[in-house]
C-alpha cells in the first residue's frame, strides 16, 4: 500500500495586510527533509512531494512493523509530532494516484484508508469530479464536461475510442486507465534532491488576479534567493494552484537557460499563469517549484547587450548581500512591501 502525507507546515512567508509578505522561522522547504528522514525510518522508498507533502511505499513496513498501512500512518502521526510537532493528513491506497486523492479527500489531521478492492476504488472514484484526476487540468476538464463527462465514474464508463477522438491517443488511454483506478506510476526514492519549493496560502479564497500576481513575485523573490544563496541554478518551474474546491492545477515551463536571477524566474511564473486562462477562478493558494537544480558554476549564460539585464543583476547581488545582513524583508519589490 502507499501512503501520501500532507504535513501541516508552517508557509516560510504568510501573506498580511495589503498583501505583504512576513518571514517565517520553519518554513515547508525547510522541515520537509527533515520530516522525510523521519519518515524514511519507516521506509525507504519515499518520494518527496515539495513543497509539504510526501508518497512512502510502505508494503515492506506492513511486515517489520506487524502493522497493516493503517498503524503505519499512525505510527508516522506520532513520530512527526514527537519529534517536531508537526501534524499531518494521510490518504492510503493501492497506488500513488489514489493515496494523492484520498489525502485531498482526508479531513485535516486523519487517515483516509481506500481498501485495495476494485468495488471501493470504483465507488470512490465515481463521485469525483473529472479534474481531480491526475493530468486533467482545468482546460481537458472544461472539454470533457462539454461531452457530458463531468465525473470519473462517466469517464469510466465511456469506450476508450470516444476518449481517445476527445483528447487524443495517448491522453485518452491515460485518462481511461486512471478513470479506472489504474496508476502505474512508481514511488521513486529522493525525487527532492534537485527541487526547491516555496508556497504562498491565501488567507480567503483569492478571486483578483493582482494578488496572484504578487504571490508569484514573492515566490519568484524567495527562490531567486535561495537558489543564489545555495550557488544554485534551476531548469525549470512547476507552478501548482490550489482552488477553493480542494482541485489543483499544475502546469511546468523550462527556463530558455538554467538561472535562479528573480527577474528570468518572475517573467516564466508569470507566463505559466497567464497560460492557464484561470481568469476570476477563486484560489486558496500558490506553490512554485525550481527543479532540475545544478551548480551555478556548471551553467552557460548567454552573454547580453541590454545594460538594464546587467544593472538588474548587480543590484539583485547587492540585495542579496544587504538580506543575508539585515533578514529577508531588508530589500523587497515596492509591490510587496506596499
Amino acid at each position: 500500500m502507499i501512503l501520501c502525507v500532507r504535513f501541516h507546515l508552517e508557509p516560510a512567508y504568510e501573506a498580511s495586510g495589503a498583501g505583504t509578505f512576513a518571514a517565517g522561522t520553519f518554513g515547508g522547504d525547510a522541515a520537509l527533509p527533515a520530516l522525510l528522514a523521519l519518515t524514511e525510518g519507516l521506509t525507504p522508498t519515499v518520494q518527496a512531494l515539495p513543497p509539504d507533502a510526501a508518497l512512502a511505499d510502505v508494503r515492506g513496513a506492513e511486515r517489520y512493523f506487524g502493522r497493516d498501512a493503517a498503524g503505519v500512518a499512525a505510527l508516522l502521526r506520532v513520530r512527526a509530532l514527537a519529534h517536531w510537532g508537526t501534524g499531518c493528513t494521510i490518504g492510503v491506497a493501492g497506488n500513488p494516484m489514489l493515496a494523492r486523492m484520498a489525502a485531498r479527500e482526508a479531513a485535516p489531521g486523519t487517515t483516509l484508508v481506500l481498501p485495495d478492492e476494485p468495488d471501493a476504488v470504483r465507488e470512490f472514484l465515481a463521485r469525483q469530479p473529472a479534474g481531480a484526476l491526475d493530468g486533467v487540468g482545468a482546460s481537458t476538464a472544461r472539454t470533457l464536461c462539454s461531452y457530458g463527462l463531468d465525473s470519473i465514474g462517466r469517464i469510466a464508463a465511456a469506450p476508450l475510442p470516444t476518449l481517445q477522438r476527445i483528447v487524443g491517443a495517448r491522453a485518452g488511454r491515460e485518462l481511461y486507465e486512471r478513470a479506472q483506478g489504474i496508476d502505474r506510476t512508481p514511488v521513486v526514492p529522493n525525487a527532492a534532491v534537485r527541487s526547491m519549493a516555496a508556497e504562498r496560502p491565501f488567507d480567503r479564497d483569492e478571486l483578483d488576479p493582482v494578488r496572484h500576481r504578487r504571490a508569484l513575485l514573492s515566490l519568484t523573490e524567495e527562490l531567486g534567493a535561495r537558489l543564489r544563496g545555495e550557488g544554485q541554478v534551476c531548469r525549470s518551474l512547476t507552478l501548482t494552484v490550489r482552488c477553493a474546491d480542494r482541485s489543483t492545477v499544475t502546469r511546468s515551463r523550462t527556463l530558455r537557460e538554467p538561472t535562479g536571477h528573480s527577474a528570468a524566474l518572475t517573467g516564466t511564473a508569470y507566463g505559466i499563469y497567464e497560460s492557464l486562462g484561470l481568469q476570476r477562478a477563486r484560489v486558496r493558494g500558490l506553490a512554485l517549484r525550481a527543479e532540475g537544480l545544478t551548480p551555478a558554476e556548471l551553467a552557460a549564460h548567454q552573454l547580453s547587450f541590454d545594460p538594464a539585464d546587467d544593472k538588474a543583476r548587480r543590484i539583485e547581488k547587492a540585495a542579496d548581500l544587504a538580506r543575508a545582513k539585515f533578514g529577508p524583508r531588508a530589500v523587497l519589490p515596492g509591490s510587496l512591501a506596499a
